[in-house]
Formats: structure tokens, C-alpha cells, sequence
């Protein structure tokens, strides 16, 4: 079963998530640009990040349930439209107001998408494989932030960032053809009752599960959205160097995606624990070197392991969870990630614009991960507890 090829399908689901991966992060990069141009502060610029994670939580379990009814195929496709017009509408945002909303436009697609299509990838392979399939399709969001996060901030600084928008628009009509061409037309399940689909958010575990998510998962976006300032008001670097320093992110990004794919499929519950205090401890090593540019830098690189290793545990542990209604357990989990993002977003603006300064953000990302960590450990116990009552829980 190991030898059991990913079909080509969920790499379709790859290419799209790189798009819509690359839309979310990429402000990341050209924070200080949009500041500039629209004379805001750098925090402010930064709660475009909080805006677009907004949008994900509310809009997307919404949409999900209006969408679950319908052909997944002409949920992708839609999906992906919608997604063009928001980035183009962010292009030529003439000011923060229309930025802003453009930004929410954009967000909204996200969460249906990443829940549609975790569902379709998971479908499309054995169990055993299940889990290397969410990867995979989330492989897209860590290639985004290896080359479409790295790659839009170099047009940003050479072309000017509305050119960033449109470069990100473009992908999504790329995606959007081969969904139409590649991604079969199945998937009409029979409308899912909403009620059915609520009633799995009864279930405890599927709530802890989500809660694990929000709270573990938000020291990434308060460090990460805050890596140009931070790499350039504290450590010293030049606006040129933050391209490169978001590539050897990125790569971090994409080792820990595939560690922690393979980690989950072993053992769900170590993985989760290890994965999420390696992260916390990878936050408290960027802010002790982040005077100096090698050992930052190097920091950095193992923070974007650790955090991203955390994905595919968080990710599958929901949909195990998730009983009748999988698919809006996918996408609530979605939007919990983005919760957290739209957190990280607010707490390091305003580290960033109080007296503390950018130095003291990996300090002030930590606080609330030690929380996630407790709600692991005691997800891992009932879990464990269920296994032994109901031995057909193993595989779950």
C-alpha cells in the first residue's frame, strides 16, 4: 500500500492551494511597500492579514454549508473565479478601505476550498494514505511560501506590489483551468443535510480538536507576518534581503509539511504534542538571536519546520472527528487556523507599533501555543480513553 501513487487530482488541489496560499501570506513580504504607498502605519498594513483570516472564519463554514449540496467540481471552479476577481480587485485598490475589502473578497474562498478539497483528496486515496493526502493538497500552501511568498515580494520591490496582485490573479486562472480539465465531475453526493452536518459539532472531540487548532497554531502568523519588519528593524537587514529570508523559510515550511504528514499517519497523538512544543520552543529561539543576522536567519529556517509539521495532525485529527459532517469539520478547521492567524495578526501589529518594537513579537507569539499544548495533552488522554472502550477507533 506504500507504493500507491498520489493521483494526479490532488496535485490539481496542490496548484490551486499554491494560489490561494500565496494571496493569503504574500502581504507578508510587501507589509512595508503597502504601508508606504498608502501612508499607514506598518501595524495597521498589518491587520490586512487579520481582515483576509476574518473573512475565512465566519465566510467560510457559511459558504460550506450552502456549497456541500452541489458538484464539487463546480464548487472548485466557482470557488477559484471568485478568487480571481478579489485579487484583482486588491490590484487596483485605490486606497486601505478598498485594499481591506478586497482583502475580505479574497478571503472568503479559502476556507470552502481548503474544506472541499481535503475532502475530495481524501477520497480519492486509501486510508493509509489519507493523511499524505491532506499533506500534499497543504504541500501547495508551504510551496506558496517558498516561492509564490518569496516571488511576489520580488515583483512588489521591483514592479510595485499592485503588480504582485495581479501576478497572484494569474495563478488563479492557471489553477482555474486544469480544475476544469483534470478534477472529474463527481462528487453530487446527495445534498447533506445542515442539520446532520451541525449535529457532528456535538461530538466533544470534534470541538477540543478545533480548539486545539486556534490555540496551538497561533504563534505562526504573529511571527511570520512580522518576518520583513522584524528582519529589517531588528536584525539589520535590507528591504532586498527579505525575499531570500522568506525562501529558506519557506523550505523550512515544506520539510516540516512532509515530516509531519508521515508523523500523523504513524501516530497522531505523539505527533501533535511533539510538533506543537517544537514550535513553541522555535519562537523563543528566533527571539533570542535575532540580533544576529546567520544565527536569525538559521532560526527562522527551524521555526518554518516546526510550525508547518503541526498542519497535517491538526488537520486530520479534525476530520476524524468530524462523523457526518466532514466536510464542515474540515473547513471549521480551516477557519480555527485563521483564527488564530487574524490573532497573530492583531497581537504583532500591536507589538509592532507599541514601545516594545518588533524585537519582542517571537516572545509575545508563544503565549497562547503553551495553552494549545495543554488541550493536546488532554485530547491525546480521551482519545486514548475512546480507543480502549471502542477498539474500531484505532484507525481513527
Amino acid at each position: 500500500m506504500n507504493k500507491e501513487k498520489m493521483p494526479l487530482q490532488v496535485w490539481i488541489l496542490t496548484l490551486a492551494a499554491f494560489a490561494i496560499g500565496t494571496a493569503e501570506f504574500v502581504i507578508a513580504g510587501i507589509l512595508p511597500q503597502v504601508a508606504n504607498s498608502l501612508s499607514i502605519t506598518e501595524g495597521q498594513a498589518g491587520y490586512l492579514i487579520s481582515a483576509y483570516a476574518l473573512a475565512i472564519v465566519f465566510g467560510g463554514p457559511l459558504l460550506t454549508i450552502y456549497l456541500a449540496r452541489f458538484n464539487k467540481k463546480a464548487v472548485l471552479a466557482g470557488l477559484m473565479v471568485l478568487f480571481i476577481a478579489g485579487n484583482l480587485l486588491s490590484a487596483f485598490a485605490p486606497n486601505y478601505l478598498i485594499l481591506m475589502v478586497s482583502r475580505v473578497v479574497t478571503g472568503l474562498v479559502q476556507g470552502p476550498f481548503y474544506g472541499i478539497g481535503a475532502v475530495v483528496a481524501t477520497n480519492l486515496v486509501s486510508e493509509k494514505m489519507a493523511g499524505r493526502a491532506v499533506g500534499q493538497m497543504f504541500a501547495g500552501l508551504t510551496l506558496a511560501n517558498v516561492l509564490g511568498v518569496p516571488g511576489g515580494t520580488w515583483i512588489g520591490l521591483n514592479f510595485g506590489w499592485h503588480t504582485t496582485f495581479i501576478t497572484v490573479a494569474a495563478f488563479g486562472l492557471v489553477a482555474l483551468f486544469f480544475i476544469g480539465t483534470v478534477i472529474q465531475s463527481t462528487g453530487h453526493s446527495e445534498a447533506k443535510d445542515v442539520k446532520a452536518q451541525l449535529l457532528a459539532f456535538k461530538n466533544p472531540m470534534l470541538l477540543l480538536s478545533l480548539a486545539i487548532t486556534v490555540f496551538a497554531w497561533s504563534g505562526f502568523m504573529t511571527l511570520y507576518g512580522y518576518i520583513a519588519p522584524i528582519a529589517m528593524h531588528v536584525t539589520g537587514f535590507g528591504e532586498d534581503a527579505v525575499t531570500w529570508i522568506l525562501v529558506i523559510v519557506g523550505v523550512g515550511l515544506i520539510a516540516g509539511n512532509t515530516l509531519g504528514g508521515h508523523s500523523s499517519d504513524k501516530n497522531l497523538q505523539k505527533a501533535s504534542m511533539f510538533w506543537a512544543f517544537a514550535m513553541i520552543v522555535s519562537l523563543v529561539l528566533v527571539g533570542l538571536v535575532v540580533e544576529s543576522k546567520v544565527m536569525f536567519v538559521a532560526a527562522a529556517f527551524v521555526f518554518g519546520i516546526a510550525s508547518f509539521a503541526n498542519v497535517p495532525a491538526m488537520q486530520l485529527r479534525v476530520m476524524n472527528h468530524g462523523g457526518e459532517g466532514q466536510e464542515l469539520a474540515a473547513t471549521a478547521n480551516i477557519s480555527a487556523f485563521n483564527l488564530a492567524n487574524a490573532f497573530g495578526g492583531f497581537l504583532g501589529g500591536m507589538v509592532l507599533d507599541s514601545q516594545m518594537g518588533a524585537g519582542m513579537i517571537p516572545y509575545a507569539a508563544i503565549i497562547v501555543p503553551v495553552i494549545g499544548l495543554l488541550f493536546i495533552a488532554h485530547a491525546n488522554r480521551r482519545e486514548k480513553g475512546l480507543q480502549a472502550m471502542t477498539p474500531e477507533l484505532d484507525n481513527a
